[in-house]
């Protein structure tokens, strides 16, 4: 079960008491060694271990070869009884002494233990003992030292158990926290069909599963069986798992070890139990692929009877001038057994704790102040009325530490504090191991600092592995999935799927996916929120740069027309349909350019009713000139009699004020739809779910359509008249193209609403700008375009005869 580093002494000699080698069952007689004191403490070790029937059934031989491990024990206690009768402050004016009883093998341990208890040996002594160390097994006593069974902590069947070993509940809580600790969620055991490993086997699982380490398999491993083995051996190779507990008693282990090594099983960190792991005798060549970089839980170290080493040689430890240095090899250098093998003192150290325990019960239980005990109130006890049911009251109550600062105290289940060693196994090239210490496992500390390894302290991985090795059923679901559960198969064989459009998941193994809010949306890995892009029609993009360059160009092309219109403004074909009207045309066809530049950009709140307002009144501006062109060409042809002064009915003055008025009326639409429901910059984000449109909603919707529909009124009206003066007799009929203009331009803005209402985001935008482009274009290109080509290129068309050279007499 351990080894603990202290130097131990050499074979132990008989009294004449001790020479009794053969015992009969059910007879007295099992006390090896003896000292009397006022206060008794006792103890049952298999001193020895092997047994011979002899030719009488009846008789067995004990005696026959000593078991030095248990030997060690009794020399231990022996030890421990003479270090607290020398210590002046622990029971003082009080002798302790001992009687250390040899169990002689299993069969003989209870007849020893009711020896002990009853107080009566071969010599008639009845004296009784105020309390009894127990075997390392879980046998019956009061105290134990190596007793680890999780049972014994049911204090319903065992109420006056206590013991100094570490129950195998804290070891396998020790076991899990090491694979959470390294993250091996996906383990193999292989155990022993007994007690030990049964339940200790069925904790691990218990425990484990509440930490989310799913156990792969669980096999028990037989003495025996072949079958069993081969079953072992081929889950060995077959299953995924690369950690394996091996959690079963020494001498299964070794047995295991033996028969698997010639199976060449690789790739597999071992794990064991607190029974095997300190065993350096398994170590050998032959396992040396199995069992280096294994590790596992032991008792700790301790040094208790360093000073009896120094007083048994009359050396020191420490370098001083008074005396030589102990080397922990005096006469004992060519002995080789468990008795003198002091290279660890793993297990003693318990039977060193068991002993002050008592010492330290019975020191509160003969205290007295004020006539009464100090601990439990009641009257207070001399040396001579101690019972050991006085001294089990007293032991709940102890709490101390020992010399070398190990903590001694019980929990309600009579139970000690658990700590223990974390140790590698470190294989040499000669198959021997060196089993390093590389970390503690301390249940006195808070959940979650209980295990803690050394700092630079090289560990070596099993399996060949240069690194820690991963052991998982299922890698960790990544961030940008969620982790489903699958309720065929273990929970730690889960299942990964990617979070839906829209979420994220930002967590490793997170169980569900998160919704973005609704300015946000996930990026390509889906682990985390970004702001949504914005899309506006920007002058930076391709299409707002070719709709700027377009709106530019005709607002050069109406500037450089109004230019030639001026330098020719007393030609007749400048002169004839209104002049003014043509100029007034030209800058609402300018103004009609530059307002779909307010289309494009990043809206905002005054850019939004300004784009809007601004096209809504240039485009009846521009109408209105052209609806005036109309009618004068009308009254101008269709005068039928001589000397008419229908003119005079629509001059000038008359034509500014019907342009005025019509244009008025669109600025009271506009003026109206701005005060009751503007129209407002708005962040779209139902059209697209990954990004955001920039765009201004109309506000009323009513009055942008009013808007719209008095621009097409106004536009219906011209065509209508434009239509009807389309054959009057002219070389130079502006009606024809002020009809072919407004065609165009009402066939625009028709294919305008449905491309409109169906274009999203930017583009409904841009087909916005394009209808205001192409029938401003329409209307440049069909009423003046003519006119220029006349002026630049045909100046001897540019006289009145030949404009009313085709015109017939008219009839009087």
């Amino acid at each position: 079960m351990g080894w603990i580093t202290v130097i131990f002494f050499t074979l132990l000699t008989r009294t004449k008491s001790e020479n009794q080698t053969c015992k009969v069952i059910g007879r007295t007689g099992f006390m090896e060694f003896s000292k009397e004191g006022d206060l008794m403490i006792g103890g049952v070790f298999s001193m020895t271990s092997t047994r011979k029937l002899s030719l009488l059934v009846t008789w067995q031989c004990c005696g026959c070869r000593w078991n030095d491990r248990e030997l060690r024990f009794a020399r231990t206690m022996i030890f421990t009884v003479r270090e607290i009768n020398r210590d002046a402050t622990l029971l003082p004016g009080v002798s302790l002494g001992y009687r250390v009883y040899n169990g002689c093998g299993s069969e003989n341990l209870i007849l020893a233990a009711v020896e002990a208890v009853n107080g009566e040996d071969s010599r008639g002594c009845s004296d009784k003992i105020q309390a009894l160390l127990g075997h390392s097994s879980s046998g019956v006593s009061t105290v134990s030292h190596l007793s680890t069974c999780a049972c014994l902590s049911d204090k319903r069947q065992y109420p006056t158990f206590f013991r100094t070993v570490p129950s195998d509940r804290f070891q396998i809580a020790g076991l899990v926290q090491l694979m959470k600790y390294f993250d091996w969620r996906w383990v193999g055991i292989i155990y022993s069909p007994r007690l030990y490993s049964e339940e200790g086997t069925a904790d691990f699982v218990k425990y484990a599963k509440k930490e989310g380490i799913c156990v792969e398999y669980r096999l028990p491993y037989s003495l025996t069986s072949t079958k069993k083995f081969h079953i072992i051996t081929a889950m060995l190779r077959e299953s995924s798992s690369k950690v394996i507990l091996m959690f079963m008693p020494f001498y299964y282990a070794k047995s295991f070890l033996a028969k698997i090594e010639a199976y060449n099983i690789t790739g597999k960190q071992w794990v064991g139990s607190e029974s095997w792991i300190t065993q350096a005798d398994l170590a050998s060549v032959g396992t040396k692929h199995i069992l280096h970089g294994a590790m596992g839980f032991a008792l700790p170290q301790s040094d208790i009877i360093k000073a009896f080493w120094e007083k048994f040689f009359d050396c020191s430890f420490s370098p001083s001038n008074t005396s030589t240095l102990c080397t922990g090899t005096e006469d004992l250098r060519t002995v080789s057994s468990d008795y003198t093998d002091v290279a660890f003192f793993r297990e003693e150290n318990n039977v060193y704790k068991a002993v002050y325990l008592v010492a330290y019960a019975l020191h509160a239980l003969l205290k007295c102040e004020n006539g009464s005990n100090p601990t439990t109130g009641k009257p207070c006890v001399t040396k001579n009325e101690v019972q050991p049911k006085l001294v089990l009251e007293h032991i709940k109550y102890v709490n101390f530490t020992t010399v070398n600062g190990a903590k001694v105290f019980f929990d309600e289940n009579g139970d000690s504090i658990a700590q223990y060693d974390l140790v590698n196994w470190q294989m040499k090239d000669d198959g021997s191991a060196e089993i390093v210490n590389i970390g503690q496992y301390d249940t006195s500390f808070p959940e979650g600092e209980k295990l803690k390894l050394k700092k630079d302290t090289k560990i070596v991985w099993g399996g060949n592995y240069n690194e820690m090795p991963r052991s998982v059923c299922r890698e960790p679901c990544p961030p940008g999935t969620r982790k489903a559960i699958n309720k065929n198969k273990p929970v730690c064989c889960f299942d990964c799927f990617e979070c839906p459009e829209g979420t994220i998941s930002n967590q490793t193994n997170s169980p569900d996916c998160l919704i973005c809010p609704p300015e946000f949306w996930p990026n390509e890995k889906r682990d985390r929120c970004l702001p949504k892009p914005t899309e506006y029609l920007s002058y930076k993009e391709i299409m707002g740069a070719l709709l700027t360059g377009f709106g530019l160009t005709g607002v050069f092309l109406s500037l450089l027309i109004s230019i030639i219109f001026l330098t020719h403004k007393e030609t007749p074909i400048v002169r004839a349909n209104n002049s003014e009207l043509s100029f007034l045309l030209l800058l609402s066809l300018k103004l009609c350019f530059l307002c779909s530049l307010t289309f494009i950009g990043r809206p905002s709140e005054w850019s939004c009713m300004l784009r809007h307002t601004a096209f809504g009144i240039t485009f009846v501006l521009c109408i209105s000139c052209v609806l005036g062109k109309t009618i004068v060409v009308l009254m101008a042809f269709r005068a039928t009699l001589p000397g008419s002064n229908v003119m005079k009915w629509f001059g000038p003055a008359q034509q500014r004020l019907s342009v005025l008025t019509f244009t008025l009326i669109q600025v009271v639409i506009c003026i109206l739809w701005l005060t009751i429901n503007p129209p407002f910059p708005r962040m779209n984000m139902k059209y697209y779910k990954e990004k955001i449109i920039l765009e201004c909603a109309l506000g009323s919707a009513v009055g942008f359509w009013a808007v719209l529909g008095y621009i097409g009124l106004l536009a219906v009206l011209c065509f209508i008249l434009a239509f009807l003066a389309r054959k009057l007799p002219d070389s130079f009929n502006e009606a024809k193209l002020i009809t072919f203009s407004m065609l165009i331009f009402c066939a625009v803005w028709i294919a305008f609403i449905p491309a409109y209402v169906s274009s999203p985001g930017k583009f409904t935008v841009a087909v916005e700008i394009f209808a205001i482009l192409a029938s401003s274009f329409g209307l440049l290109v069909c009423i003046f375009v003519p006119k220029c080509y006349i002026i630049i290129f045909r100046p001897e068309q540019n006289s009145k005869k030949h404009l009313m050279g085709k015109i017939p007499p008219r009839t009087l």
